[in-house]
């Protein structure tokens, strides 16, 4: 009988210039049985991202040589994999910066473990999403699985977007947002539900993540298509 295979370690990339915090998180991490490599300075970050293939990133804002925004921009010109962004104030702008280079979520230090933990595995559960298939109506000539609405088509099973055929890369979390929202297509979703239902969080969390994430996903399949309605929320316009 062949012995059972044992998952391989997931791999987190850590990019922090304080020493301090760097060793503690990397040991904390490491305890929870990640496998974690670690740079001091944004061109080692990019440099480490290259160099080795990690299931999700952890930035931090104020970095060296380039700093973290600049880093997390230039990471989603190639890659979609799942970034946390760590802010040592939680100031406004550093939140919104790192939303709007292309982040999935950020933590503000110093950050507990068991906090920092819980917001990776949520990310990494949202990187391995798979939704339920739905079926196409017995007339339809839209194949199983595919969500149609105008010019966008929402491919469930091979989890591909496109937009007048052509295919729209998605961060796990865009195409989870994009999928609560096409799940109940003209319905208004408040800001609170998207928060618990693609992020995961089971606490108040900060909305200003569900309106920048938001905001890239309209520029990706075009800024009419989920509709502002003031007071209340978002919702997907019907075609």
């Amino acid at each position: 009988m062949s012995a059972a295979r044992v998952p391989a370690p997931v791999s987190v990339l850590l990019v922090e210039d304080d020493a301090v915090i760097r060793r503690a998180v990397q040991l904390a991490l490491e305890r929870y049985g990640y496998r974690v490599a670690v740079a001091a300075d944004g061109l080692g970050g990019l440099e480490a991202f290259r160099a080795g293939a990690h299931d999700l990133l952890i930035l931090d804002v104020m970095l060296p040589e380039l700093d973290g925004i600049g880093l997390c921009r230039r990471i989603r010109e190639e890659s979609l994999v799942p970034v946390l962004m760590m802010s040592a104030r939680g100031d406004a702008l550093d939140v919104v910066s790192g939303l709007e280079s292309g982040a999935d979520d950020y933590v503000v230090k110093p950050v507990d473990t068991a906090v920092l933990v819980a917001r990776i595995r949520t990310l990494l559960r949202r990187a391995t999403f798979r939704p339920a298939q739905p079926a196409a109506p017995a007339d339809s000539d839209v194949p199983d699985g595919v969500l149609v609405f105008g010019d966008l088509s929402v491919d469930i099973l091979g989890m591909e977007v496109r937009l007048a055929g052509q295919p729209v890369p998605l961060t796990p979390t865009e195409l989870r947002l994009l999928l609560e929202f096409a799940a109940v297509p003209g319905a208004v979703l408040d800001r609170r539900r998207l928060l618990r239902e693609v992020w995961d969080y089971g606490w108040e969390g900060d909305t200003r993540v569900v309106d920048l994430c938001v905001l890239r996903l309209r520029k990706k399949i075009g800024s009419g298509r989920i509709e502002t309605v003031r007071g209340f929320g978002y919702k997907l316009v019907r075609d």
